[in-house]
């Protein structure tokens, strides 16, 4: 764990690759990236699953026990919720995890119930420190980056509500603190001015060059489950270029 997390002490931020199997991850590890995380989206829909904890816990693990095998670089795991309401048993997911070589988990503060919820910036600023301490316990040592849904959710006030959270959060013992959906550069420095946790920010069409984000202090940067979808409306694509042309040739080409 303590190999991550210097890798969000650097200069530049860790850009981490989120991949969803083994041939993604491999592909992660030819780049040259210095570590990887599982997209909790993209693994559920190679899998047949909607997002927001549908795919059961059983096939997250068989999925990251292929992984870890395949791939000698870092890897945290986007564990959504946690999978349980019941933090103990949070606790024992991410040890189970950890068992396979995971150094890292993201856990989310909202839940899907119907619809994403943001959860009460007390209640989980309470389990995560709840968490921290079964996993002493456990004797377990991983990277906890609490993933803040403010910013994916809309939330008025969100920057307010972010700087807050961040605080809160960092008291409550996590090692960083993911704000997906998070691109405006007024935002990004109130933030990283607020908290001695790494911020942590994701892929999206109108976030800054990786110069500016570095600048303003960023220390992680997530390509979430784009790449995934990238990849398969290539392939679909793909598909429809040889039932066109009633040639197999596009596929060497």
């Amino acid at each position: 764990m303590q190999v991550f997390k210097k890798l969000h002490e650097q200069d530049q931020p860790l850009l981490l690759a989120n991949v969803w199997d083994v041939s993604s991850a491999k592909c992660a590890e030819q780049a040259g990236y210095q570590a990887i995380g599982t997209s909790s989206a993209a693994m559920a829909y190679i899998l047949g699953y909607d997002d927001g904890e549908q795919m059961p816990f059983s096939g997250l693990v068989f999925m990251v026990k292929r992984i870890a095998a395949a791939t000698s670089l870092p890897l945290t795991v986007d564990i959504e919720a946690g999978y349980s309401r019941d933090t103990k048993v949070i606790a024992e997911h991410i040890k189970q995890l950890n068992q396979f070589g995971v150094v890292g988990v993201n856990i989310e503060d909202s839940i899907v119930d119907g619809e994403r919820m943001l959860v009460d910036r007390d209640n989980f600023s309470n389990l995560i420190t709840t968490l921290r301490k079964y996993l002493t316990e456990l004797g377990v040592d991983v990277f906890i980056n609490v993933r803040s849904d403010v910013f994916l959710l809309g939330l008025e006030g969100a920057r307010d509500e972010a700087v807050l959270r961040a605080k809160n959060y960092q008291s409550a013992g996590a090692n960083g603190i993911f704000f997906p959906c998070l691109t405006c550069e007024e935002d990004i420095r109130a933030i990283v001015e607020a908290t001695l946790l790494p911020i942590n920010v994701m892929a999206m069409p109108d976030l800054p060059e990786i110069s500016v984000l570095a600048n303003l202090g960023v220390k992680r940067i997530s390509t979430g489950n784009f790449a995934h979808d990238s990849i398969y409306k290539q392939l679909t694509n793909l598909l429809v270029d040889i039932k066109d042309k009633q040639s197999c040739q596009p596929l060497f080409t």
